[in-house]
């Protein structure tokens, strides 16, 4: 893998991807990590997987190693077969080092609570996090509180950006946020996307795949969030770019 810009560099190492993507240590921040098709398609036949590949799935593993918390949808969650992540020998210096956790927490935001208690999203290393609405229903809430911690975030739908609040309240400021496209529309549209990290595939999908940030309508008399490119990886006519939200809100760190 090779580093584009700012400046050219060639056989980019683990630990040079660790600096490129660290996060800051003096505030929260959301991370999002999508990858798309050159004609804008976020998935094929349903799922983001036939976008990826060994380029991606290494940042997709650096990013991951980097986090606190892994915020997913959970029709995303099903439908790729998520399972919640464990601790990697590779990062256990680093993170002991910054105090974090072994692994990332993982945290699904479900408005209907349709999960399966006995699935592998509930058998990781720590403890995953469900955040929902109150009209998820009492009933849900309590079966899912058996294998997770559940939180309500909203009345009839998830209100993210307080869901984001409760991550950060927690200690976990490093927000990857891994999709779906509906997911990441609704942390565009509450104003809490501060980082994207954006993978283009050098195909063209063609078909009804959704963009990566589904639903999400232009801003209404205002220009939209610009985001400036920060660096720009490449390996096999694949790109990995990251931008940076032009102006970061001023949000510091919970106690």
């Amino acid at each position: 893998m090779r580093q584009l810009h700012p400046a050219y560099r060639d056989d980019l190492s683990q630990d040079d991807l660790r600096e490129l993507y660290a996060y800051p240590a003096d505030r929260p921040l959301v991370r999002a990590n999508m990858v798309s098709s050159l004609d804008g398609a976020a998935t094929v036949d349903g799922r983001s997987a036939g976008l990826s590949s060994t380029a991606d799935k290494i940042v997709f593993d650096v990013l991951r190693g980097l986090c606190d918390v892994v915020l997913v949808g959970a029709g995303t969650a099903r439908a790729e077969g998520y399972r919640a992540p464990r601790p990697k020998p590779a990062y256990a210096v680093q993170r002991a080092g910054l105090g974090q956790r072994p692994a990332p927490v993982l945290a699904l935001v479900s408005g209907r609570l349709d999960l399966d208690p006995a699935s592998d999203l509930f058998t990781g290393a720590e403890r995953t996090l469900v955040l929902t609405a109150a009209g998820s229903g009492a009933g849900a809430r309590s079966r899912l509180a058996e294998v997770a911690d559940v939180v309500v975030a909203g009345e009839e739908r998830v209100d993210v950006s307080a869901a984001i609040d409760v991550l950060v309240e927690r200690g976990l400021p490093r927000v990857l946020c891994e999709g779906g496209p509906h997911l990441l529309a609704d942390v565009t549209r509450a104003d809490r996307l501060d980082e994207l990290c954006l993978t283009t595939a050098p195909y063209v999908a063609g078909g009804p795949g959704p963009r990566i940030a589904e639903g999400l309508e232009p801003p209404q008399g205002s220009e939209p969030a610009s985001l400036d490119l920060v660096h720009l990886l490449e390996q096999e006519s694949i790109l990995l770019a990251r931008y940076v939200r032009r102006e970061l809100p001023v949000r510091p760190a919970r106690p």
